[in-house]
């Protein structure tokens, strides 16, 4: 499984933001629309390219297109905070979605999917802002494996090492994407020091 850790001041600082529990929703909800953009330059380095030509004021330019089609898939409903600028960055991309609930087992079941029927020859961009447990990364990713999924890039913005200890074991195809592992999962399966419950403060519901 392959696994990166982003460094870059604008991420750093836009990440301390996300953590200050003095940050208000529409700041929060901005932030971390404007983090997942930056995070997706990264991610998308190696989509195909073709070769085409366009018309200048001036005459004619080769330059290269993106040839590669791409699926975003928030897992709701705190992915949903990740969506829009990566979307305005590739406004071709279909976005499809995964909507899992913790049952009284705590195991993630799934409640609503809505996908292409065929992610074969596609890129998927599985946005969730935490990396917990791991159980609802993996369970999103066997989701997406019943549409023949084969290029499954997982942006997350803080992850702890259980979680990503488990995705190792469970999804070893995946590729990782973060801007910080954190120290611990806590007893109530919270992150330490994490940035609290993002769904609730992406939309206030707490």
């Amino acid at each position: 499984m392959d696994v990166m850790y982003y460094d870059h001041p604008l991420i750093q600082n836009k990440l301390a933001m996300l953590r200050d529990e003095r940050t208000s929703m529409q700041t929060f909800r901005e932030v971390m629309s404007e983090l997942s953009g930056l995070m997706s330059y990264e991610a998308t380095k190696d989509l195909r390219t073709r070769e085409a030509s366009v018309t200048t004021p001036f005459g004619e330019a080769d330059v290269r297109v993106l040839d590669q089609e791409v699926v975003i898939v928030p897992i709701l409903r705190a992915g949903l905070g990740m969506v829009s600028t990566i979307h305005s960055l590739i406004p071709h991309a279909r976005v499809g979605h995964i909507g899992l609930y913790r049952a009284e087992d705590a195991k993630p079941r799934q409640y609503y999917a809505k996908l292409p029927d065929d992610l074969s020859d596609k890129v998927v961009l599985l946005l969730d802002p935490m990396l917990a447990t791991g159980g609802t990364l993996k369970e999103s990713v066997e989701i997406l494996l019943t549409k023949d999924a084969s290029d499954i890039r997982y942006i997350g913005i803080v992850g702890c090492p259980e979680g990503l200890d488990y995705i190792r074991r469970h999804c070893p195809q995946l590729k990782v994407y973060l801007a910080a592992l954190d120290e611990r999962l806590s007893e109530e399966k919270f992150i330490v020091p994490g940035l609290g419950d993002a769904g609730d403060r992406l939309f206030g519901t707490k």
